[in-house]
């Protein structure tokens, strides 16, 4: 089953259990949203088209995190007039994921898993809560998704992976597109990040242009 909606002004596709990024949204991490735009259901048997909406159907999300995309720069010049202006933008995402789709009255929800049983060791074991990456100059929303499928979540890990093995795993996951990305001050950003060193890696980014020396 999926379904169209429009989240803050642009049009999905979605699927429960699915994780996308979309323009940055109001609420705070760890909330929960509700999208009710809902412009299209698919249940796997029909196919309702609102008009322009569905009637009664929403989309229930998670809000994962806020994250800045990938530095683009924009130049302009006027010939002849002496002007000229270099500037940077990175753009604001947040990053949710569907919880369920609600068509007609009815919640489509994902799959509750059975809470597994652990031993008293395991209860005392100390979960590593993945960082944001993107706070890395250089690293946007796609390539801090694909560090973190490769075992790479948190700024320690990043530090300790080499720049080499970084370019390896992006273009192994993205392709060639990516060799046009220079990795070679990441784990040095995310060992400051990792030490809580900030003000160190602020003026280590200043002197930074897309993440390369």
């Amino acid at each position: 089953m999926y379904a169209i909606v429009e989240i803050a002004g642009q049009q999905f596709k979605v699927e429960k259990n699915q994780k996308i990024f979309v323009h940055r949204l109001a609420e705070k991490e760890g909330n929960k949203v509700t999208f009710d735009k809902v412009l299209l259901i698919d249940d796997g048997k029909k196919v309702t088209v609102g008009t322009p909406e569905v009637k009664g159907a929403a989309v229930n999300a998670k809000v994962l995190a806020h994250v800045r995309g990938d530095k683009v720069l924009v130049f302009k010049k006027k010939r002849r007039k002496g002007y000229q202006t270099l500037n940077g933008h990175r753009q604001n995402f947040s990053r949710i994921e569907i919880e369920d789709i609600i068509s007609g009255g009815k919640k489509v929800a994902a799959k509750k898993e059975e809470p597994k049983k652990t031993t008293a060791k395991a209860d005392k074991k100390v979960e590593t809560k993945p960082d944001n990456l993107t706070k890395i100059e250089g690293i946007g929303p796609k390539i801090a998704s694909i560090l973190t499928e490769a075992g790479i979540d948190t700024f320690k890990k990043l530090s300790e992976t080499k720049a080499e093995k970084i370019s390896e795993i992006l273009v192994a996951a993205g392709g060639n597109s990516y060799n046009r990305f220079d990795p070679t001050t990441w784990p040095e950003q995310a060992k400051l990040a990792a030490n809580g060193k900030w003000d160190e890696l602020k003026k280590l980014q200043d002197e930074l242009n897309g993440g390369k020396a």
